[in-house]
């Protein structure tokens, strides 16, 4: 039933509360929302009713929003106001969908509202609802023809559906109306241009390209991007001389961008290796500080000519010092041939520089500083453990260590091939010993929290992190309110080994929330853009958040609580008093008593963490109050706190998991980890088609892949075992497993993929494990395949030798103590100083033994421990 209409003075009283809404001034909104409704003709008034719940709700009073705001509604269900409140409150609960229907529902009862249109057209593209937000957009344009957003946002519409050529009409028809004089340069007429002109190339529109650039050049603010445009487009056209001269300008603005010469490259286009050197030559004269002209030669020339460029480009950078000289030169590693060849120059110069201070023996010249030396060391230490070579690499760094035990770099890089040989707390302490040395370097600190986590020293990373971070507050939660993500990937994967997994899994929805923010903070940009004319960036930004998901740290999130979704799953965690119980029956009085004093011990500290993380809290509480106080208004209410207890006791784990994996699906899909976490899902939850589906997508991928290996044969397994399942859903799974068995059984599958993967350790793991599942009475069989380690084997290295260790660990040979201390005193004498494989009983002495491997002063060394 529609409301009665209001009388004057209730009429300026209802304008004062859209202008105090609007002026954020929600207490004020209030009183006069009160003063309408204390009158009991208009105690039903339905936009009124509205306007209370829309205030309420920017205080944080949720419930009581929603209450009056459908109250509201149901007194005034004809009222456009009342339902473009109902969707400003779904929109600020996030729910764009449920908004949508609303504005439209408010645009049948009053459909030229400029307001409505508005908050429509930036839902529907938030949602990515093209077609809606082009139609939105002209009525807009319709509606305001002299506005300058109106063209804009209807000619971004058509270029985001690529309908290119009706994108450029608009946006030429609306340049047209800019009265800019040819000379004056305006930025936002540059930004325009310079978008029209995107439009174009997207279209394929090279030569209109070309031709708009030149035309408008005087008036674009960004010159470079200009001769940029030009010279691609000359070498689309063809035109290559024209490209060539664009090219040789860009070089001389700047030396060392791979892109110019690479352009540079396509417009000469040389035909021999001396003309192609040629090129790099003249720049090199031009520009003799240039390190891109002398660096990029390497990458194509080969034999003595390599040698003799290479020996002058090393030189040059050891003499003055140059730290970063190994990673400019790490891409060649590729290749053998050039590999020797730098070894061969750099270990003759360290062998001379110790004699004679010279590069050679045979020049006479000007002696080298002892610099030199130390950087040479530096190098050779970087060579040797990019080669896999750890002993020689530690020689080396110990050598520069003992010269110079001062210099932030040589303990940063210690820690490097610690971390590479797989000796985690051994990495952790030398980068430890290297943030001591400045630290105030944020750079540093954080190396050494990410190694500290990587060695599953989780409180010591977050006190590491805290010399940075807000006093106040904890460090944890001042890095989760920074969105510090790649803290928080590592968080979860040292929670995910230590088995705290509703901490793990706390980090991982973190990192879920920072994406949703990220998302959703966008919203901010689809008015700000238009009206400040960054329309490239605006285009750009909308084309990233539709990949966002594909980002490396929501991938590791991801996985991580996809890994411990499914171990949740497969092992659920009980009641741990009950656990408790059931153990204290099977134990000796002495075990016990040890076992009773061993909780106290835990009961105790586990209080004293309590009340730390009480006071914290408290103060946190206190100073956020006062937050509140300083601010006269609070506009969002608390987040649903993430407790690790709830999470790691979640109802369906799998569910859950894929929440996690569907984004990794929709954006991730040329990844086979993708797909193999699916089907590992999949296979729990018992769904045939979609474990097809996952494995066919993996196979397509890498068919010849260890894990998929794994999940074929468990797949093909499962298969054979229901009998039960439809005949179609058979026939389908039948004639696909087919293509990929082709006739052959399971066990005959599995042999012919371990001869043909004979030297890989991974291909025979994973073969190993599947002989074990397909026949336990194979387990000596199954554990000498996948714990070979003779000179055939290529991919002998720790990582890989730990995984074979680490299943030997977790049963999937069954029960193999024996074999399994054989393995690790195996691999030890091939990785001494690799932890996972030092014999547990000398674990300490082990550690001093790597510490006694240093070369440095006694002093040193017992400030370090």
């Amino acid at each position: 039933m529609p409301s009665v209409p209001l009388p004057p003075k209730e009429s300026n009283l209802f304008k004062r509360i859209l202008k105090c809404y609007e002026q954020k001034q929600y207490k004020n909104g209030l009183k006069f929302c009160k003063m309408i409704l204390s009158n009991p003709k208009f105690a039903e008034h339905g936009e009124t009713l509205a306007m209370k719940g829309l205030t309420l709700n920017c205080l944080g009073k949720k419930e009581e929003a929603y209450e009056f705001v459908r109250k509201g509604l149901r007194n005034d269900v004809k009222s456009h106001v009342c339902w473009h409140v109902y969707g400003l409150l779904q929109r600020s609960d996030k729910k764009y969908d449920e908004a949508i229907k609303c504005y439209r529902n408010a645009l049948k009862l009053d459909k030229d509202n400029l307001q409505i249109l508005r908050d429509l057209s930036l839902l529907q593209i938030q949602m990515r609802d093209l077609e809606g937000y082009r139609e939105t957009r002209y009525q807009l344009l319709q509606l305001r023809p002299t506005q300058r957003a109106s063209w804009i946002g209807y000619a971004i519409a058509y270029h985001l559906l690529k309908d290119y050529d009706m994108a450029l009409k608009l946006l030429e028809e609306f340049r047209k109306t800019q009265q800019i004089p040819p000379n004056k340069i305006d930025y936002e007429y540059s930004e325009l241009i310079l978008y029209q002109n995107q439009v174009m190339r997207e279209a394929d529109l090279f030569q209109e390209s070309l031709e708009h650039i030149e035309t408008y050049e005087k008036q674009i603010c960004d010159k470079l991007i200009v001769e940029e445009i030009k010279g691609e487009m000359l070498l689309k056209l063809g035109r290559l001389n024209e490209a060539g001269e664009v090219y040789r300008e860009l070089i001389e603005r700047n030396a060392e961008n791979w892109y110019y010469y690479e352009g540079l490259e396509k417009a000469l286009q040389p035909s021999t290796l001396e003309e192609r050197l040629q090129i790099y030559e003249e720049v090199s004269k031009r520009h003799p500080r240039a390190v891109s002209p002398r660096r990029l030669p390497l990458n194509f020339v080969s034999g003595e000519k390599f040698r003799e460029l290479m020996d002058k480009f090393l030189r040059v950078n050891f003499s003055k010092g140059c730290p970063p000289l190994f990673t400019t030169l790490k891409s060649l590693y590729y290749n053998p041939e050039k590999v020797s060849t730098i070894q061969e120059l750099v270990t003759g110069y360290e062998a001379s520089l110790k004699t004679c201070d010279l590069f050679s023996t045979c020049e006479n010249g000007e002696k080298e500083p002892p610099t030199t030396l130390l950087w040479v060391r530096y190098f050779l230490a970087q060579h040797f453990d990019k080669l896999g070579q750890c002993s020689l690499a530690l020689d080396y760094i110990n050598a520069a260590i003992a010269s110079t035990p001062t210099l932030i770099e040589l303990f940063y890089l210690k820690a490097k091939i610690y971390k590479h040989v797989g000796n985690l707390k051994e990495a952790a302490k030398w980068m430890d010993e290297a943030q001591s040395l400045d630290t105030a370097d944020r750079f540093i600190n954080s190396k050494c929290a990410k190694y500290m986590l990587r060695a599953n020293m989780v409180k010591d990373a977050e006190e590491m992190c805290s010399k940075f971070t807000r006093e106040g507050t904890s460090a944890m939660e001042n890095l989760n309110e920074m969105q510090c993500m790649w803290f928080q990937t590592e968080c979860a994967a040292a929670y995910q080994r230590l088995g705290k997994y509703g901490d793990a899994l706390k980090k991982c929805h973190e990192v879920e929330r920072h994406f949703f923010e990220i998302t959703d903070d966008q919203f901010d940009f689809h008015t700000y853009c238009m009206r400040k004319m960054t329309l490239r960036a605006y285009v750009d930004l909308l084309r990233l958040e539709d990949v966002l998901r594909k980002h490396a740290f929501y991938f590791k999130a991801a996985r991580s609580a996809i890994e411990i979704y499914l171990k949740l799953h497969d092992n659920p965690l009980t009641n741990e008093s009950k656990e408790q119980e059931v153990n204290s029956e099977n134990l000796s009085a002495k075990e016990l008593k040890k076992m009773l004093s061993k909780q106290r011990r835990a009961q105790k500290k586990a209080k004293l963490e309590e009340e730390r993380k009480h006071a914290e809290r408290e103060r946190q509480q206190k100073n956020q109050k006062k937050k509140r106080d300083e601010e006269e208004e609070e506009t969002s209410g608390p987040r649903e706190e993430l407790v690790p207890e709830k999470l790691e006791r979640v109802e369906n784990p799998l569910e859950e998991a894929i929440k996690f994996l569907i984004p990794l699906k929709n954006l991730i899909g040329d990844d086979i980890e993708t797909h193999l976490l699916a089907f590992e899902i999949y296979f729990r939850k018992g769904k045939f088609l979609l474990m097809l589906q996952s494995v066919k997508r993996a196979f397509a991928i890498n068919s010849n892949n260890p894990w998929l290996h794994e999940c074929l044969i468990k797949f093909s397994k499962a298969v054979s075992d229901h009998s039960n399942l439809p005949e179609i859903v058979s026939k389908v799974l039948t004639q696909e497993m087919q293509k990929i068995f082709v006739n052959k059984n399971l066990e005959s599958f599995n042999e012919e993929f371990l001869k043909h993967n004979a030297t890989s350790i991974q291909h025979q793991l994973s073969g190993a494990k599947m002989m074990y599942f397909l026949d336990k009475s194979r387990q000596e069989k199954a554990i000498a395949v996948a714990t070979r380690l003779d000179k055939n084997m290529r991919d002998k290295n720790v990582k890989t030798l730990t995984k074979v260790f680490e299943a030997l660990l977790d049963g999937s040979f069954g029960s193999c103590h024996t074999q399994c201390e054989e393995y690790q005193a195996a691999c030890h004498k091939l990785f001494p100083f690799t932890s996972a494989f030092m014999p547990a009983t000398n674990e300490d002495d082990s550690s001093i033994a790597s510490v006694n491997h240093t070369a440095i002063n006694h002093d040193l060394l017992s400030n370090e421990i």
